[in-house]
C-alpha cells in the first residue's frame, strides 16, 4: 500500500501534468544585484555571509504568498497566487508549474470578498505531512486530501463564519493556529457578512476544537512559533502601528503575556507596507516580511538587518535540502538565497 505522503506526491504530479501556467508567469532565474542586504549588526554576517546573493526564481504573479517546502518527491515549494485563485509549485528540475486551482474559493456567493483576495493565502504542512490552506474566499482552514479533496479544519466559531483566514503555524503539539483579520472584506469587520465582530487568533487542537486564543491583536497577519514552542510571534499589519508582538503559550494552550517584540512603524515612511508573513528559524531569529523586505530580528528583538526586496514582500519559508534556502514571496516575484550554518546552530543572543 502506498503511504498517504507518496499519494500526496503522486497528486501533486497529476495537479502539475493537468494545468499549464497562467500566460503572465515565467520562470525567470536570474541573480537580482537591485536586491540588497542591508547589515545592522555583526551579527547577521553569521546568518547571512558577505557576499550573499539574492536569485530570482520566476516572475509574472499577481500577488505572491504562503510558501512552504514539501520534503516528498525530492523536495519542492508551495506557494500561493491570492488573486489568481491558484497554488504553485517549485522545484529545481521543473521550475514553476500550477499545483492547485481552485485554491481558496471554490464556489458561493464572491460579493462578500473583494475579487483579489479569493485564491489560498497562508499554506502549511500539517503533522501528517499534508497540506493546510487560508482560503480567504471560502473563509477557511482547509486541508487537501490525497484524492484532491478539501476537508474544513476550522470554518466557524461559535456558530458564526470566520472572518477571512490569512496565515497559519502549526505547533509543535501539532495544534494548527491561525490568524483571522478581515482583509479582502470591503469594509472590515462591518462588512455584511461578517459577525463575530473581531479579528482573532484561534488554536484548532489536534482533535479539532476551534478556541480563539486572543483578539488584542487589531490586524493580525503573519505568525510563528519559537524553537521550543514557548513563544508566538504575531505581525500586526496596520502602517500605524506596524509590529510584532509577542506572547507566552501556556501549558493549556492558551496566550499570556502579550507585549511588543519589535516596532517598524518608523520603516513605513520608506516603504508603504506593514507586518505580513514571518517564520523563526531553528536557531530562534525571527524572519519577519513587513516595510523594506525581510527583516532579520533576533531571539531578543534586536534588527540584525533586512533583505530590502525593493518590492513590498508579502512572505517567506526556509526549505532545501539542508533547510537552508531562504524562499521569499515578493509581489509578482519568486526569489532564493541561501542563508549561513548559524541558521542551524544555537541561538545568537
Amino acid at each position: 500500500m502506498k503511504s498517504p505522503r507518496l499519494c500526496h506526491a503522486l497528486l501533486c504530479t497529476c495537479f502539475v501534468a493537468a494545468l499549464n501556467l497562467g500566460a503572465r508567469v515565467e520562470n525567470v532565474r536570474k541573480a537580482r544585484p537591485d536586491i540588497t542586504i542591508e547589515r545592522l549588526d555583526p551579527a547577521l554576517d553569521a546568518l547571512l555571509p558577505a557576499g550573499t546573493k539574492v536569485e530570482q526564481l520566476a516572475d509574472g504573479f499577481e500577488w505572491s504568498e504562503g510558501p512552504v517546502w514539501m520534503p516528498e518527491a525530492g523536495g519542492y515549494l508551495l506557494f500561493s497566487d491570492v488573486p489568481a485563485n491558484r497554488v504553485y509549485r517549485w522545484n529545481e528540475a521543473e521550475g514553476v508549474t500550477v499545483f492547485l486551482q481552485p485554491s481558496g474559493y471554490t464556489g458561493g456567493d464572491p460579493t462578500r470578498i473583494q475579487r483579489g483576495m479569493m485564491g489560498a493565502n497562508g499554506l502549511a504542512r500539517a503533522a501528517d505531512g499534508s497540506l493546510l490552506l487560508c482560503q480567504h474566499g471560502d473563509r477557511r482552514i482547509a486541508r487537501l486530501t490525497p484524492a484532491g479533496a478539501f476537508v474544513t479544519v476550522a470554518g466557524r466559531w461559535n456558530g458564526e463564519p470566520l472572518n477571512s483566514p490569512n496565515d497559519l503555524a502549526v505547533a509543535p503539539d501539532g495544534a494548527v493556529w491561525f490568524t483571522d483579520p478581515p482583509f479582502g472584506h470591503r469594509g472590515g469587520l462591518k462588512a455584511p457578512g461578517l459577525t463575530l465582530g473581531f479579528s482573532g487568533i484561534y488554536r484548532v487542537t489536534p482533535g479539532g476544537m476551534v478556541t480563539p486564543a486572543t483578539r488584542d491583536v487589531p490586524a493580525p497577519n503573519g505568525l510563528g512559533f519559537s524553537p521550543d514552542g514557548r513563544r508566538l510571534y504575531v505581525g500586526n499589519h496596520q502602517r500605524t502601528h506596524a509590529c510584532w508582538f509577542v506572547f507566552d503559550v501556556t501549558p493549556d494552550g492558551t496566550l499570556a503575556n502579550q507585549r511588543e517584540f519589535f516596532d517598524a512603524t518608523p520603516l513605513v515612511a520608506q516603504q508603504d507596507f506593514a507586518p505580513d508573513g514571518l517564520k523563526v528559524d531553528p536557531a530562534g531569529n525571527l524572519w519577519a516580511c513587513g516595510p523594506t523586505g525581510v527583516l532579520i530580528l533576533s531571539p531578543r528583538g534586536r534588527h540584525l538587518g533586512t533583505i530590502r526586496t525593493g518590492v513590498k514582500t508579502a512572505n517567506c519559508a526556509f526549505g532545501g535540502a539542508d533547510g537552508r534556502t531562504l524562499f521569499i514571496t515578493a509581489d509578482r516575484y519568486l526569489l532564493r538565497v541561501e542563508v549561513g550554518a548559524a541558521v542551524v546552530g544555537p541561538p545568537i543572543h
